[in-house]
């Protein structure tokens, strides 16, 4: 038996028809209407702590379940484990995560992630998301020499995003990597919710020529009938950035590639307990909150909290400009910290809330940072890739 989910927007009607799933879609989904994009939609993840705010229980569970079901296929190696900028930066290290730690016989992998943002003089593949608020991806070289040869080589191609309309944005992907790669087999597509028609994964399938396996929580077909609707007067998002070389504020090592998941110094942690004020774990709530696509991060941070006891919740900041309503219940707005001088957001973030907020990032702490400090009246939480070890991070606290 389908179910069948209609919902109203401000920009139209969404209809979803699901194939049978033991997991209700409410668990997993909300609904919101998008400002000034070609897609007037979008599903609010109440898993990926992107949109709205997530127990990292939750949390940890959708990358584990993703995992697991990745696992249950025969990858062929050496495969490479990618997460799609800016949504699913956090979801793919999860997934990429719990998959090594659970299968000590992967080996030969590599995990990257797509980026919005330009390092100079680097080799990258380009593809676009014709649906984005920002269609232009780069997918870095890695750094390495040993995970180059992995990326070059690889055999598997596991790419995770957080929902899945039609795949087009992964078959440009696809594409593009099959012309420096000619050996790549397989492709795995991971995705929380997956509402690629029938038509949609048979194009796909077609053009790339090779094995595809899709994975996901739930799917079904998914379509949009657009209103007449007038959005209010305002000023133009500005969702590009002026692509100038930002390979001074990156410090975020996903993007040139990880062979093993990033340990967190854990001596290190001392001055974050002093600066909150040392209070008790549960029942007082933390949010730790990531910064555009360098969520992992936060992520990171948060298990350190959790494993002390403490109720953490996660979330990121965001590009992405939505209309309050339906399952954004409001908004904030504020300086991005990338030296872009774009607008971003946070949706769904009451401070008040939280007995300690954490703003978890890689760049310097700017005026943008300074800006949020305060009024959330934050902790700062500098991520640093130790000098030493390409799998060992340092994490800088301050507080104004």
């Amino acid at each position: 038996m389908k179910d069948e989910v209609t919902c109203t927007l401000a920009t139209g009607t969404l209809q979803l028809i699901l194939a049978q799933g033991t997991i209700p879609l409410q668990r997993l989904l909300g609904f919101a209407a998008r400002i000034g994009a070609k897609r007037k939609f979008l599903l609010v993840s109440k898993v990926l702590g992107k949109h709205y705010p997530v127990p990292l229980k939750l949390l940890r569970w959708s990358y584990r379940a993703l995992a697991r079901k990745v696992l249950a296929h025969t990858l062929a190696s050496p495969s490479v484990w990618i997460g799609m900028a800016e949504t699913a930066t956090g979801l793919g290290y999860g997934v990429f995560e719990h998959a090594y730690l659970d299968n000590k016989s992967l080996k030969n992998v590599l995990f990257m992630q797509t980026t919005r943002y330009v390092l100079a003089d680097r080799p990258y593949l380009a593809f676009d998301e014709a649906h984005s608020h920002a269609t232009d991806f780069f997918l870095y070289y890695p750094e390495a020499p040993a995970l180059q040869h992995i990326f070059l080589s690889a055999r598997s191609l596991v790419l995770i995003d957080d929902e899945i309309s039609t795949g087009r944005t992964f078959l440009h992907l696809i594409k593009a990597y099959q012309q420096i790669n000619d050996n790549l087999q397989q492709v795995i597509i991971v995705s929380l919710v997956n509402f690629a028609s029938d038509a949609d994964r048979h194009y796909l399938q077609e053009q790339a020529g090779i094995e595809v396996i899709w994975i996901c929580l739930r799917q079904g077909q998914l379509s949009f009938q657009d209103t007449a609707f007038i959005p209010p007067t305002q000023a133009p998002v500005n969702v590009i950035g002026n692509k100038e070389n930002k390979q001074h504020l990156l410090a975020w090592p996903g993007r040139l590639g990880l062979a093993v998941p990033i340990d967190i110094d854990q001596a290190g942690l001392a001055p974050l307990i002093n600066l909150m004020n040392n209070i008790k774990p549960c029942p007082h709530k933390i949010m730790v909150l990531g910064t555009g696509e360098c969520n992992a991060p936060a992520y990171l941070l948060g298990k350190e909290l959790a494993q002390r006891g403490y109720c953490v919740h996660l979330q990121s900041t965001t590009r992405s400009p939505i209309y309050v309503g339906n399952d954004i219940s409001c908004r904030l707005t504020f300086k991005d910290n990338y030296e872009d001088d774009i607008d971003n957001f946070i949706y769904n973030f009451c401070p008040e809330a939280y007995d300690v907020v954490i703003i978890c990032h890689e760049t310097p702490v700017n005026a943008a940072i300074v800006e949020r400090l305060v009024a959330w009246q934050a902790i700062s939480a500098r991520f640093e890739l130790n000098a030493t070890s390409a799998t060992h991070a340092n994490l800088h606290f301050f507080r104004p």
